[in-house]
C-alpha cells in the first residue's frame, strides 16, 4: 500500500475526527514524521490551536491555512548574488556524504551561466576522492579549479584560489571543504583557520558560510547546522537530495531554532538540478503534495 502524502493524512485526519484535543495530538505525530522534530512540532500545534481558538477558526481549509502561515514564519530564503569586480568566497560545509562536493559543482554552473567568473577550491584536501571529483567537474564544466596535494592544507588552498580569483578582476571562489564530523573538536579547529583565510581573503561583505544538508536525514540535519553554525557561524543553506521522497522538515527547524535562511534546494543529479529557495512554493509543496 502506498504511503500517504503530508495532505492526504491531513484530510484523513479532519475527515475522521472533530477539532479536539485527538486531532491537534494526530497533526503533531504527522508533524514529527515530516521531520520537523518532536519539540517544534508540540510548538507548532500548540500555537495552531490557541490560534483557532481565538479567532474562531474551524474546518479544514481554515485551520491549513492557519498553518500555512505559521510555516510561512518559520523559514526563509536567501538570494546569494556574488558583487562584480570583487573577491567574493563562498565556504561549502557539510559532513561526508550529504552532497557538498556536486552541490558544488551544481552552484560553479548555476553562476557560471549568470555570468560570474568561478573558481572552484578543492579545500577538502583529506580525500583524494573529493579533489579527483573537484577536478572532474571543472573539466566538464570549463571552470578552473585550484587544488593542492592530498594532506595539505585547506587554508592554503582557498587562499590560492582566491589569489587567482583576484588576478582575473573578481568573481567567486567556492571551497569545498572537509566535514569530518567524528572528531568535533578537530573539525572546529580546522574549519576556524579555514574560515580566518577566507575572510581575509574576501572582499568587505563578500564571503559567506553554506552549509550542504541532506534532506533524508531528518533531525541529524538540524544537528549538523547547530555544529557548524556554532563553529563559524553560517549565513545559509542549501538542502540536497530533496525530492518528492525527501520531506524537508528539517529546514522548519533551523529555521525556528537557529534563523538561518534557506538558499538553494538540489533536486536531482545534474548539474541544472538546484533552483533558488522560494519559502512560498517550499510551504506550498509540503502541504499540498
Amino acid at each position: 500500500m502506498a504511503k500517504l502524502s503530508f495532505r492526504e493524512r491531513l484530510r484523513k485526519l479532519f475527515g475522521g475526527k472533530n477539532e479536539d484535543v485527538d486531532l491537534y495530538d494526530e497533526l503533531t505525530d504527522i508533524l514529527i514524521e515530516a521531520d520537523v522534530g518532536a519539540k517544534n512540532a508540540v510548538e507548532i500545534v500548540d500555537g495552531l490551536q490557541k490560534k483557532c481558538r481565538e479567532e474562531g477558526l474551524s474546518g479544514e481549509n481554515a485551520v491549513v491555512a492557519q498553518l500555512r502561515q505559521i510555516f510561512l514564519e518559520s523559514v526563509r530564503g536567501v538570494d546569494l548574488m556574488p558583487e562584480e569586480g570583487k573577491v567574493n568566497v563562498y565556504m561549502l560545509l557539510g559532513v561526508n556524504g550529504v552532497g557538498k562536493t556536486t552541490s558544488a559543482a551544481k552552484l560553479a554552473k548555476l553562476y557560471g551561466d549568470r555570468g560570474v567568473k568561478v573558481v572552484l577550491s578543492a579545500s577538502d584536501t583529506f580525500r583524494a576522492a573529493a579533489v579527483d571529483q573537484i577536478a572532474m567537474h571543472g573539466e566538464r564544466l570549463g571552470i578552473r579549479v585550484v587544488k593542492h596535494q592530498m594532506g595539505s592544507d585547506p587554508g592554503a588552498v582557498v587562499f590560492d584560489a582566491a589569489d587567482a580569483c583576484r588576478a582575473q578582476g573578481g568573481g567567486l571562489v567556492l571551497a569545498d571543504t572537509a566535514g569530518r564530523l567524528q572528531n568535533k573538536a578537530n573539525l572546529v579547529n580546522e574549519l576556524k583557520k579555514i574560515d580566518k583565510i577566507a575572510r581575509a581573503k574576501a572582499d568587505e561583505g563578500c564571503y559567506k558560510k553554506i552549509l550542504v544538508i541532506d534532506a533524508t536525514t531528518g533531525q541529524n540535519a538540524v544537528r549538523q547546522a547547530e555544529v557548524f553554525n556554532e563553529a563559524v557561524g553560517l549565513d545559509a543553506i542549501v538542502l540536497a537530495k530533496y525530492d518528492s521522497t525527501a520531506k524537508g522538515g528539517c529546514l522548519l527547524t533551523i529555521g525556528r531554532e537557529l534563523g538561518i535562511p534557506v538558499a538553494y534546494l538540489c533536486t536531482g543529479e545534474k548539474y541544472p538540478d538546484i533552483e533558488l529557495f522560494d519559502a512560498e512554493k517550499y510551504v506550498r509543496s509540503m502541504l499540498d503534495s
